[in-house]
């Protein structure tokens, strides 16, 4: 089994700079996609600390003997602690913090997913879109508790509101788990740019109608962006294949 992989990351229509962040390994371990916050170059810095801590710990620690999960869990935490430092030498962004999800490919271990905030998760298969991960925020706590409907959690004033990032003091749980993935899935990381201009109904028959992978990708950013675009746009999609041996 191979691993063909894409990224793509768009400003949106509406806002003047790019606080979102990703990072492909070249050699297809891992993904990570960052969504910061906290003004123009405060969201910018976050996400940036966040992609470059995580790559920097895994490349570093990639060939110990520490359990893929507890790397992964490391990682997050460590990217925690280098934002609240850049914050304590820069009081100018004191309330930048970001969202992440990381999917790392590390043999023998099966693959993993760690995330913080409502960046997320898909998992396409066999024409089916299941969202891995469980968004860290209060609307998404709302739903889960029938306080409100996920009609309602998609026009709520308090939609944006997170419950946990990085980049705070009060950070107690990042999520890890385990991927079940099988040959042929497609795998789609993203930033809310995507998913509050697109249903997964929406994002599901965009990936139906697009087979190839960077067509997929940029037909998601367009929709999304037809869609009024007010956010920064960012997705990964990595896409498990047969090896031409094979």
């Amino acid at each position: 089994m191979k691993l063909n992989f894409t990224g793509s990351s768009d400003p949106g229509l509406i806002r003047s700079s790019n606080q979102d962040a990703y990072y492909i390994d070249p050699e297809g371990r891992f993904f990570i996609v960052a969504d910061g916050m906290g003004g123009h170059a405060g969201g910018e810095q976050a996400s940036r600390i966040a992609t470059q801590e995580i790559q920097n710990f895994l490349v570093s620690h990639w060939d110990t003997t520490e359990p893929t999960a507890k790397l992964l869990e490391k990682a997050l935490w460590q990217a925690n602690q280098a934002i609240i430092q850049d914050q304590k030498h820069h009081p100018e962004r004191a309330d930048m913090g970001t969202t992440v999800v990381v999917v790392i490919f590390r043999s023998p271990d099966s693959p993993w997913c760690a995330h913080v905030g409502d960046s997320r998760l898909y998992r396409f298969r066999k024409s089916q879109l299941q969202l891995i991960t469980e968004d860290h925020t209060w609307v998404a706590r709302a739903i889960k508790l029938g306080d409100i409907t996920e009609n309602e959690a998609r026009n709520h004033p308090y939609r944006h509101i997170l419950s946990r990032c990085l980049g705070r003091e009060d950070l107690h749980q990042v999520d890890v788990q385990e991927l079940d993935v099988k040959l042929g899935d497609r795998l789609l990381l993203c930033s809310d740019g995507l998913t509050e201009e697109l249903n997964n109904q929406s994002i599901a028959d965009h990936l139906r109608n697009s087979p190839i992978l960077e067509k997929a990708s940029l037909a998601l950013i367009e929709a999304a962006k037809a869609q009024g675009g007010h956010d920064n746009i960012t997705i990964i999609m990595v896409s498990l294949e047969e090896n031409a041996s094979e």
